[in-house]
């Protein structure tokens, strides 16, 4: 409950946290990614059998994800297209990280993302859908993978504080499990187009380590919410790109 209450707007019922399940949530993340799935295949078999123009239908699943989330991950993405845009030091980058105001840069980069998204959820066939329903597990997992072990950028923050003395060899353990069952689910529904968009997935994720290693000094939230789009983004794209060579 306090995994779904940080990161997703699917309503929950209200108690008082404890610190021992605090250092708990993070085993939970890819469990929404499993809900986000669900409602994607549903809403795209549903718009299928329903004979929905394939335009209205790319709406409609480029939306979900952001309905269940509230678009916190797009925060992230956004926050850090502007940093990333500035071209200054790593405490440059960390200070605009946390400004609350979205720039230029972000503005136009979120703008593709979602044309780009869109675009492939018009090419998306069902093996394709099927993996890319997997696929919100995978990103969460390897994001969550990586907040486990990759250093952090700063010492406070949504993503450190929420990680502050968890057990992280733990939580690598059990997002590398996560990950590689949704691997292994998206190659079995998708066939060749879930391998690839696996690929693509693992690609993100180390194009996603040097970025924030290199340019920031190690992982923040905000981060975190940017390989996430990203590795969403790539997967469904792959698949779509892909569908015309394979």
């Amino acid at each position: 409950m306090i995994a779904f209450s940080m990161y997703s707007r699917l309503p929950m019922p209200v108690f008082l946290w404890e610190e021992k399940d605090r250092k708990r949530a993070m085993y939970f993340f890819p469990l929404i990614g499993a809900v986000v799935g669900a409602l994607f295949y549903g809403a795209f078999w549903l718009l299928e059998y329903k004979g929905v123009g394939t335009i209205l239908s790319a709406a409609v699943l480029t939306a979900v994800p952001f309905f269940v989330t509230g678009g916190i991950h797009m925060d992230g993405f956004l926050d850090t297209c502007d940093a990333r845009a500035s071209c200054g030091d790593k405490d440059k980058k960390l200070e605009i990280l946390k400004d609350t105001h979205t720039g230029a840069f972000g503005v136009i980069l979120g703008v593709l993302y979602v044309l780009f998204y869109f675009s492939a959820c018009t090419e998306l066939t069902r093996p394709m859908a099927e993996a890319a329903a997997a696929g919100f597990i995978l990103s969460r997992a390897l994001s969550g993978f990586g907040a486990a072990t990759f250093p952090e950028a700063r010492a406070h923050g949504m993503l450190s504080d929420f990680m502050k003395d968890v057990h992280k060899k733990k939580v690598a353990a059990v997002m590398a499990a996560f990950g590689g069952f949704a691997a292994c689910l998206m190659a079995g529904l998708g066939g060749r187009y879930g391998i690839l968009a696996v690929i693509s997935a693992v690609a993100v994720f180390f194009y996603y380590r040097r970025v924030a290693l290199l340019e920031f000094g190690g992982v923040t939230g905000d981060l975190a919410g940017y390989f996430l789009q990203l590795c969403e983004l790539f997967m469904v794209l792959s698949m779509a790109v892909g569908g015309y060579f394979i």
